[in-house]
Formats: C-alpha cells, structure tokens, sequence
C-alpha cells in the first residue's frame, strides 16, 4: 500500500466575550486580532497510521486529548492513542486551564473537543497518496533564554541587563527548526509540519484574541501554498522572542515573519521520498510533586519571583497543596510518533529547552523534536541546576508543582522510546 496523508483545519476562534487565559488575570476577548484553529493531519503507510493536532490555545488538558482520542476510535476507526494533541502555548487565546483562581470556560472546551474531532475527520477523507520529505533551518532571532543570573545566586525571568545585579545568561536556546513538508503525487502541496521552540505571549494582557506568531507563520505558508501548517511548539519553557542582550522585543509580526523566512530555506533544501515507514511508541511515568516546605508556601525560598501579588498566589496555595496531597503521583504520557527518521516526542508540560537540546544530541543520528505541551499539561519542568538558583518558573504556585529531578526523568524516557523505535 502506498504511503497516504491528508492535512485539515477548522475555525476555533471563540465568541466575542469569551474568558482569555492571559497570565493569570481575568480577562475577556473582546478584540478579534486574527482567528484561532485546530488543524489535524493523519498518515498511513500501510501497516501503521498516526495523526497529530495541533490547536492554537495556551495548552490541552489529558482529559481533553483522552476525550478526542476516545471519538476519534469510535467515530472513525482510527487508532487514537497514535493520535498527539498539542496546543501552541498562545496566550492570547481562551481559557482552556485553570490558573490559580480564574477557571477555565467550560463552554469553549466542549467546542474544542468537538471541532478537534471533526477536522480530524477531515484529514482522514481528505488522505490520498503522497510523498513527504524532512529538511532543518536555522533561526537565531526569534527565541532567546529569558532566565538571567544575578549577583546574589539567583535567577530572574525576564530582567534587563541594564539591571546592576545582572550578572549573565543562565541558558541556551535551540535554533533549529525542524520541517515536513507533504505533497501528492502530482506535486502539490497538502500539508507541512514546523517544529521551533519559543514561548508565544504576544497579546496575553488586555482583551484581545490571537493565535500570536505561529498564526501569522501558518497564515503566510497557506499563502506560499500549503494549505495547512501545523506549528509543534518545542520545549519552550525558558525561552521567548526578546533579545535581552539586544534590547529587542520582536513584534509577533517580526518573529512570524522570520519563522516564516527559516522555513522556507529549509524547504528549498528538502528531497522527497515515496514510502515513509511511521513508528508509534509510549511510556506512561509516575512522577513526584515536589516536597513542599513552609518556606515555599510563603514564596520565601531562595530565588522565588512570584509575577503577581501575594495575595493572588496565598490565595491559590492551599488549594494547589491539597490537590497534590489528594493526588500524590502525577501521571504523564510520553509519547513518540516517528515519521522514517524523524521523531515527534510528545511533553505534557512547558518543558526546558536544554532537555531538549540533551534529546537531541542523544538520539542523534535520528532527528528529534521535542512538542511542548501536548497531551496535557503539567506546568514547567526546569532543570535540576534552575531549581537552585530559583526563578518565576521554579517557584511554587499554578505553573510550577513538579519535583526537581522530573525533566531528567521524562529525557530518560524519550531517549529510551526512540532507542526502542530505531532498532525496530
């Protein structure tokens, strides 16, 4: 059987009115800048088949993708658990989470659910028989490491260096950006696959609603041609779009624009093949909240930055402890989908770029993709070496719950699947 794939997209911009999750703020969209979607894409080559969907939302939560893979079983025979659901990590989009005590609108969530399913749907008529090649880029603009080391020891996120206590940079970011491109047998284009790391926050404050620069990269690659484009956010954990050592803040223009420019350089680099074999591996871990002392419930640790009041945080605190204590283990899916040498492996949290760049070298020569935020969410999971200098994403509060050693962990299992994968 010859190798198939069809791509699709579906509107998922919300009603004027509608909860945005901002940056733990409570606010409406009341300004549509430009729309939101869900697009999907489904692969076959023969014996396996596997499907990605990416939505343009701050994150998905494992309830949602085990709904969305529940239908799509049952609705269309196709394998869900092959299935990654993945949101970009806009925050300018509606409130599909709960952060601290702003609830998500449950509303919209059925609507997401919903329309993820239907434009599955779609990419699986719409599958014919095609050819699909892989091709890496650079970009050094768009995403920078936002932590900076400090005089005393610690860390801050997203500091100035005109600040007399900055000392330097405490990491790195990952300037590849890794594409698929997808063709039928006559040549033309279905479908492209873009995977870069860096945070998208343009528009979190205020009312209005966007799908930030993987929007506008998407946009302009179904102007280019390709009628779907789907954005696989990496490990985006600590980086962002302003070049601290620069002093430039790229606009969300500026950043999709350059995106855009990297990906069409590594398309004129790419070569085509006719029958890519698709791999499917899991592991599901048990992974430990951390240890949470006195210190810690008051923000009082060496290194805490909170980014709201205390009020806000005190607030939230004891609820977030018992739901931890209720739960004692977090669960999380890691899964990896692999096209020929390429492998996609699928994080539930807003996870380190230097575990990324760790994957990357480790599973070398296959070429790997960290996707951020895919099949649920568990906050940020720093290395062991932020954890103590501290930083807004280290310190305890709705974003950050997990204990020190669980990126190490889920690198472990990434590392381990696709070992698993190649020697297949």
């Amino acid at each position: 059987m010859a190798f198939k794939a069809g791509f699709a997209e579906i509107d998922i911009t919300p009603p004027l009115g509608t909860k945005k999750v901002g940056m733990m703020q409570d606010l409406s969209g009341d300004v549509i800048l430009d729309p939101l979607f869900v697009r999907a894409a489904a692969f076959d080559d023969g014996e396996t088949k596997i499907g990605f969907i990416q939505l343009d939302t701050l994150s998905v939560r494992w309830t949602q993708t085990n709904e969305i893979r529940r239908r799509i079983s049952s609705e269309f025979g196709f394998p869900g658990e092959n299935v990654m659901v993945s949101a970009t990590h806009n925050h300018a989009g509606p409130a599909t989470s709960t952060l601290g005590p702003f609830p998500r609108d449950e509303r919209y969530i059925e609507t997401l659910v919903t329309q993820s399913v239907a434009a599955f749907g779609q990419a699986l008529k719409g599958m014919q028989a095609a050819e699909l090649g892989f091709a890496s880029g650079k970009n050094f603009e768009v995403a920078h490491n936002r932590r900076s080391i400090m005089r005393d020891g610690t860390v801050r996120c997203q500091v100035s260096i005109a600040d007399p206590m900055f000392l330097c940079f405490e990491g790195v970011s990952d300037p590849e950006v890794g594409v698929i491109a997808v063709r039928n047998k006559s040549g033309i284009p279905l479908g492209c696959i873009v995977n870069y790391a860096c945070h998208p926050a343009h528009h979190a404050g205020g009312n209005t609603v966007s799908a930030g620069f993987p929007g506008l990269l998407c946009r302009k690659m179904k102007e280019a041609g390709y009628p779907v484009t789907i954005y696989h956010n990496g490990a985006y954990g600590n980086v962002l779009y302003v070049n601290y050592e620069k002093r430039m803040v790229l606009t969300m223009e500026e950043a999709g624009e350059s995106l855009y420019k990297s990906v069409q350089d590594a398309l004129g680099k790419l070569s085509y093949m006719d029958n890519p074999r698709l791999h499917v591996g899991k592991k599901t871990l048990e992974l430990d909240y951390r240890t949470i002392t006195d210190e810690e419930r008051r923000g009082k640790v060496f290194g805490a930055q909170r980014v709201r009041a205390d009020e806000l945080y005190e607030g939230y605190i004891e609820t977030l402890i018992g739901k931890i204590m209720k739960e004692g283990k977090k669960k999380a899916e890691i899964q990896v989908l692999g096209i020929s040498n390429v492998y996609f492996a699928g994080v539930p949290a807003e996870y380190f770029v230097e575990f990324q760049i760790q994957i990357k070298a480790a599973t070398y020569p296959c070429r790997s993709f960290v996707v951020g935020g895919a099949n649920g969410m568990m906050g940020y999971v720093p290395t062991l070496a932020a954890f103590s200098r501290g930083g807004y994403e280290t310190t305890l509060g709705p974003p950050s719950i997990m204990a020190p050693e669980t990126g190490d962990k889920i690198a472990e299992a990434i590392n381990e699947v696709i070992s698993k994968l190649r020697n297949q």
